[in-house]
């Protein structure tokens, strides 16, 4: 099965909020990748059979992060029907294309083209 949505979570300390999750949740690391300076900056934990995503980041409560085949196109269509861009289009280092926008009511919508 080809999954299309994750749960994700931004912390300003992702390497402590894998840890956290790991022993107050029993969530297991499934990978992670790392700035230059080895600070952690995208993770991967499963819960069961699921993953969900953990993001540095500014907090700030949780967001959905959606995989999608033509991330620009759809930057672009966001954005022309009034998203606001709190992160533009940005090539990751774990190989995604992404950007990030909150919807009028401020919940944040991420989007890109990592599939776990």
């Amino acid at each position: 099965m080809k999954r299309t949505v994750y749960a994700l979570a931004r912390y300003e300390d992702a390497r402590a909020a894998i840890d956290f999750l790991s022993e107050a949740f029993g969530f297991r690391l499934h990978e992670s990748s790392k700035d230059a300076d080895g600070v952690v900056k995208h993770a991967e934990l499963f819960v069961g059979d699921d993953l969900i995503m953990i993001g540095r980041g500014d907090p700030g409560g949780p967001g959905v992060y959606i995989a999608v085949d033509e991330v620009d196109a759809h930057h672009d269509r966001a954005r022309a029907a009034g998203a606001v861009i709190t992160m533009e289009l940005t090539d990751q280092s774990y190989g995604s294309r992404e950007y990030a926008c909150e919807d009028p009511e401020g919940n944040r919508w991420f989007f890109g083209t990592y599939r776990p």
